[in-house]
């Protein structure tokens, strides 16, 4: 047999599933936010089926919000159009450009010239203007 506050647990991580906001779903159950998360720190298998249901809920939200952002789409609403095209079209990302020099009083280690290069490749900058300034 359940304890009222297992029945509790597996109930909120059910309503975390629908609505992935922690508040909503104690005020829904009538539970304290200091329970909830009381019942988290002490409960490792609790804490991992709510990190889940809270991904699950998320997604849930993610693909609502993308139907809505299509369907918008559809109707010819300029910003819904924008946001989808800067958001899956590479044409339309949005860019920065960065622009400077690096200058250093001494010669820097092997070490740090790559993390140099890892921090432009991060940056999707051009190696090659780097390298030809070494």
């Amino acid at each position: 047999m359940l304890k009222k506050s297992d029945e509790l647990k597996n109930t909120i991580v059910e309503q975390l599933r629908k609505t992935p906001i922690i508040q909503i779903a104690c005020e829904k159950l009538n539970i304290s936010r200091m329970s909830f998360y009381r019942w988290k720190n002490e409960d490792n298998e609790f804490a991992k089926k709510v990190d889940e249901a809270l991904l699950d809920g998320q997604l849930l939200v993610n693909d609502l919000a993308e139907s809505q952002l299509i369907s918008a789409v559809k109707d010819r609403n300029m910003s819904a159009i924008m946001s989808w095209l800067k958001h899956h079209h590479p044409a339309y990302r949005t860019r920065v450009q960065i622009e400077g020099t690096i200058n250093t009083i001494q010669e820097m280690s092997d070490e740090q010239k790559e993390l140099v290069r890892k921090a432009l490749t991060l940056a999707k900058l051009n190696l090659e203007d780097y390298e030809s300034r070494e």
